[in-house]
């Protein structure tokens, strides 16, 4: 077939055949065209680790969503791929402000986060936005998918949103939320908005990765809502009572007041810092701007005493204690010989012929056996 010819007739068509006849044919697919669209565009199977250093600093989504993907990965080629790239765009890090938000389901944690990500995009900003999300316990995926509830929000050009599930993790976060958060900053966004799982009161972990921690309420909640709270409470520099709307807001006004009265008995989650407590609304927009000028209040204050800057070190620390553990537990029970005692001990357990206790000193005892 001529290639240069876009159609023509075979042999065995009538010559005074008309176009009803439809007996035409085509130049197919040139396999050296597509090789050469391959090759140019940026979507392609296999990323080199320069690709992906490339992608992320010139903040290419579909790589940028590519990389956290390789991050959250669990096969140790990619997680060795992984920690390269980390390590590559690590001087492009730290320069962004870490939100950490969280609140019980009904809270309004997203639709707030949409109408805050466009406020402060009108602003000049760059927010990328981590959303945890509760993990299905049959697929491990993400149930309730956040990123579908800020319609607006991801669809301005600056902003990016990155659903991950939970996979189990305590503490309202996913294993690598973390690194996912340095690959984003490198990519140039200068504000993080972590929004966790809101479980209740192990979010702690969360606390332990921003730098400013806001608890998200509802007034008329009940005291059985509120009262699992507590443990968050100290932990958050900031409470925003949401939905501060129509006939909700006089409720607002008054937990406003009843919590801001508590808060002074409880001590302060950040040295230097009185945690307060403000109303909003997500749906009007209403108290969104005064509870960002508390944000940079916060972060101006926390600069200047230096507690920022400490709380970063110690997290930095607290984040490698994390990975050791994790690296422990993955070593003990990915050996074959754990394995193979292991379920011979849960037998011995289950029949009653040994105490758990023991059966944990012989595991333990089994593995310092290989070192």
């Amino acid at each position: 077939m001529a290639k240069k010819n876009k159609s023509y007739n075979p042999d065995w068509v009538p010559e005074n055949a008309s176009e009803a006849f439809a007996t035409k044919v085509i130049r197919g697919v040139d396999m050296d065209d597509v090789v050469k669209k391959q090759k140019s565009g940026k979507k392609r199977l296999n990323l080199s680790i320069a690709d992906y250093i490339e992608g992320v600093l010139e903040n290419d989504r579909t790589i940028l969503a590519r990389t956290i993907t390789l991050i959250e990965s669990n096969s140790p080629d990619h997680n060795e791929t992984a920690q390269k790239v980390l390590k590559q765009i690590l001087p492009g890090t730290g320069n962004s402000l870490r939100i950490g938000i969280t609140g019980f389901p009904g809270a309004g944690k997203s639709s707030l986060i949409e109408t805050l990500g466009i406020y402060l995009i009108n602003q000049g900003h760059k927010i990328a936005v981590l959303a945890i999300d509760p993990s299905s316990t049959v697929t491990k995926g993400s149930i309730l998918g956040d990123k579908t509830r800020m319609e607006k929000l991801s669809r301005e050009q600056n902003c990016f949103i990155r659903p991950s599930p939970s996979s189990g993790t305590l503490g309202g976060v996913a294993t690598k939320t973390r690194e996912t958060m340095l690959v984003c900053e490198a990519a140039g966004y200068d504000t993080i908005l972590i929004e966790t799982v809101g479980v209740g009161q192990s979010e702690t972990t969360v606390r332990s990765m921003v730098d400013f921690f806001l608890l998200v309420m509802i007034a008329g909640a009940g005291d059985e809502l509120q009262g699992i709270k507590k443990g968050v409470i100290e932990l958050a520099d900031t409470l925003l009572i949401n939905k501060a709307d129509g006939d909700n807001k006089p409720k607002a006004l008054l937990a406003k007041s009843d919590f801001g009265m508590a808060l002074h008995y409880i001590q302060p989650a950040t040295k230097g810092w009185q945690t307060e407590a403000h109303i909003c609304s997500a749906l009007t927009g209403e108290g969104v701007k005064e509870f960002w000028e508390v944000v940079r209040k916060f972060q101006e204050t926390t600069k200047a005493n230096g507690v920022f800057y400490d709380r970063r070190k110690n997290q930095a620390i607290e984040w490698m204690n994390k990975m050791i553990e994790e690296r422990l537990h993955s070593e003990f029970f990915n050996n074959d010989k754990i394995k193979k005692e292991f379920n011979l001990i849960n037998s011995k357990i289950l029949n009653g012929e040994i105490l758990p206790t023991e059966g944990a000193e012989r595991l333990l005892s089994l593995y310092k056996s290989f070192k």
